[in-house]
């Protein structure tokens, strides 16, 4: 059985929701953490007053190295790249110049990134993941706890390495990580899960909320991301099931399933997505764009035509350009679909 190592040092690039968490934990269960970012305030912060997670009970801190792309270390072995999509061709050029003849970079993003990065590294020196991890960047070098999610890691190829073993013996520190032989399942029922996400962020209100109140469109435009996954089985995480939104699957039990998904989300302490937060608070570009061209390229492919997944991903543009303000008639405009 492989264990966990205090001695094994990370190099997390991207030190945000997902990056700053990991690299809390791993920091604090004994691991040399380096995490850079792009974000001098951040970075500076943390090296001024550590790496602060969050939570209920008020903010934990721990020492780690920190710096911005031009000041990080010559060569890096085990990378965690937590940058978002739109910024992965960047960092994984970036990243081959550094990284070690045996080291890798594990995708610890949303979307689909893994082969981007093994397009700049090899992916003999690619390993995937998944994860589904509630935070938020409230002030630079603090990380807000989302609570407990996902996270699966996995080598392309479907086996499970002992690197992969490690790096998941590691994760523990933050909780329940697992090896998977199957990473592209969980992937894929997460861009289903992510569309649903991603409509809530065209209104200031809670994902429970808009997701019980508009279940019908919902549940259609997860069931158009998931009609065109390539996945042989997709991966249920959290209290999201993917094959009760299938088309093979019967009224009863799509509304059990979003039922459970609903009553779980009511209880998380992070209520509004990342891409609500991205538009709403950081004016910043989401990535959710990113996200979705391998499902459109998939869908064209196909002859799927996608209308709602479309319809949704231009009203977004807007909303996230200003062009119209974010207000449930978004989603009542894009209801409108359904019935053409």
């Amino acid at each position: 059985m492989i264990r966990t190592d205090p001695a094994r040092p990370y190099t997390v690039v991207g030190a945000g929701a997902i990056g700053g968490t990991l690299a809390f934990h791993l920091a604090r269960a004994g691991h040399p953490v380096h995490v850079i970012d792009i974000d001098e305030a951040h970075v500076a912060a943390i090296r001024a007053r550590g790496l602060v997670l969050r939570g209920p009970s008020g903010d934990q801190r721990v020492s780690v190295a920190a710096s911005t792309p031009d000041q990080a270390p010559a060569r890096l072995r085990r990378v965690l790249l937590a940058v978002k999509a739109q910024a992965t061709e960047g960092a994984a050029d970036w990243l081959a110049d550094r990284l070690e003849r045996d080291g890798f970079v594990v995708s610890l993003q949303n979307g689909l990134n893994e082969e981007a990065i093994a397009a700049s590294i090899g992916a003999e020196r690619t390993v995937g993941a998944f994860v589904n991890l509630f935070a938020d960047v409230v002030e630079p070098g603090v990380i807000r706890d989302g609570g407990p999610g996902a996270l699966v890691v996995g080598e392309l190829d479907g086996t499970v390495s002992d690197r992969v073993e490690e790096i998941v013996a590691d994760l523990q520190s933050w909780g329940a990580a697992k090896a998977t032989d199957n990473v592209p399942g969980y992937l894929w029922a997460k861009l289903g899960f992510g569309a649903m996400l991603a409509s809530t962020a065209l209104v200031d209100a809670p994902m429970a909320q808009l997701i019980d109140e508009h279940r019908p469109f919902m549940q259609a435009i997860t069931a158009e991301v998931l009609g065109v996954a390539p996945a042989s089985r997709l991966e249920a995480f959290d209290q999201f099931d993917p094959g009760a939104y299938l088309p093979s699957a019967s009224e009863a039990e799509r509304e059990g399933a979003t039922d459970r998904l609903v009553a779980w989300l009511d209880t998380q302490p992070k209520d509004r997505s990342g891409i609500w937060r991205d538009i709403a608070v950081r004016r910043r570009p989401v990535e959710v764009h990113q996200h979705y061209r391998p499902v459109l390229a998939r869908a064209d492919e196909l002859g799927r035509p996608m209308p709602l997944l479309r319809a949704m991903l231009v009203t977004l543009a807007d909303v996230e350009a200003g062009r119209v303000p974010m207000g449930e008639e978004r989603l009542v405009e894009l209801e409108r679909w359904m019935s053409r």
